[in-house]
């Protein structure tokens, strides 16, 4: 350790403390000006340092009953994404959901405290320290004994100078990558969109119960899933918002037992989701990659042109992702806690078509190639997000063990 480091716990330096909330939280929520914030995980935000205002307010009363903290103090997520530090800007009450940490030393740069524990040099330890909870939190304990690496105050500010500086070009640099992800979809949603609007001439116009037939899956019961039977049950969880199929890795549900016959799906089998699982996936549809391993539950309509109507999977496929498809869909939908659909209702739905297979493969083949370039343009965001992020924690390792320079910067191509 370079001279004049030091490696403290973090409870040497911080006070430490844990959020409550006060019961039942429904009578304590007050639109009143004069409430006190009310500080979810959800007013902090990924790719926020800060948590300047709060979507909810308590009565004052419920101040007692939970815990206040005040501008400088850090909180931290102690459970689901847990140790993301984030740094107040106003004042409110906390819950259990989070802990609060208070200088009670002066000993340390509140910038330089961010950085420490936004690295993987703290995140280690959080991690090492949750293992075999029953579930991963973190508590007072825990949080107490992780080991704070601190150079004098000045040295601490130096390295904040370099941090902000470096991370300021690094975040315009990942903000314009997704900025131009954003413009890709945007300009495929366009084009597609456009393409259903500005119909071709001889294209049908026909309600979806004239050229399909939808059908509900088989109720699985969940008692045969595990991790090793043969057959993996689709669900609405394995569509993308957008349309397509999602591999649910370690979500995937797997069916133990020999299912009926008439519920194995064959490859090109076309479904819709018709239940709301997530925001966004109701009236998704997907194409079935694969003959005799999928089974389609009851959430999920499976999609059967009808004899003499001209079909082609990919053309209607793009078309089930139209702005204006979509809404239709939303528009069928019912129901408060989960919002779902019918085929009766989804068969009300306006569809328009070439004529003929050839001319639908055509504009189907144009929308595949766009689509895959689009596709292409972001798994490189993300290989691109990624490294940026790799970039950062390597940064950091180099500030939190005393190795920061500007040279080192300069070489890594961020200044």
């Amino acid at each position: 350790m370079k001279n004049g480091w030091k490696s403290v716990t973090l409870d040497s330096i911080c006070s430490i403390a844990r959020g409550g909330s006060p019961r039942p939280i429904k009578d304590y929520i007050t639109e009143d000006e004069e409430g006190v914030n009310w500080i979810k995980i959800g007013d902090a935000t990924a790719s926020s340092k800060y948590i300047v205002k709060t979507k909810q307010r308590i009565r004052k009363e419920g101040i007692s009953k939970s815990r206040f903290v005040k501008e400088g103090d850090f909180l931290l997520s102690n459970s689901m994404s847990f140790g993301r530090p984030y740094i107040m800007k106003t004042t409110g009450c906390i819950h259990d959901g989070w802990l609060v940490l208070s200088d009670k030393t002066g000993e340390f740069d509140q910038d330089y405290l961010y950085h420490f524990l936004g690295s993987h040099i703290a995140y280690r330890q959080f991690d090492i320290l949750a293992a075999g909870s029953t579930v991963r939190n973190l508590n007072i304990d825990l949080v107490s004994r992780v080991k704070v690496l601190l150079p004098p105050l000045p040295t601490q500010k130096r390295i904040v100078a370099i941090l902000d500086e470096a991370f300021e070009a690094i975040d315009k640099t990942m903000a314009n990558t997704e900025k131009n992800l954003q413009n890709a979809r945007e300009l495929f949603e366009s084009y597609l969109n456009k393409v259903f609007t500005e119909r071709g001439e001889g294209w049908e116009e026909k309600f979806v119960s004239e050229v399909c037939d939808i059908k509900h899956g088989f109720a699985f019961k969940s008692v045969n899933f595990d991790s090793t039977g043969k057959y993996v049950v689709l669900t609405p969880g394995s569509f993308y918002e957008k349309g397509g199929f999602r591999d649910q890795g370690v979500k995937t549900k797997y069916y133990t037992k020999q299912p009926p016959p008439e519920y194995i799906l064959q490859k090109g089998d076309f479904l819709i989701a018709m239940t709301e699982q997530a925001v966004g996936l109701l009236g998704s549809s997907l194409i079935v990659p694969k003959a005799n391993k999928y089974l389609h539950n009851q959430r999920l309509g499976l999609v059967q042109p009808k004899a003499g109507i001209p079909w082609t999977n990919d053309f209607f496929f793009h078309q089930m992702n139209t702005n204006r498809f979509r809404a239709a869909v939303q528009r069928t939908a019912s129901g408060v806690k989960v919002r779902h659909t019918s085929p009766k209702k989804l068969g009300a739905i306006k569809v328009y078509y070439p004529p003929s297979t050839e001319m639908q493969s055509l504009v189907a083949n144009q929308l595949n190639t766009l689509l895959a370039e689009t596709d292409a343009f972001r798994s490189n965001f993300f290989k691109k997000y990624g490294q940026l992020n790799s970039l950062k924690q390597s940064i950091l390792q180099k500030a939190f063990t005393g190795e920061l320079t500007e040279d080192f910067i300069e070489d890594q191509g961020v200044l």
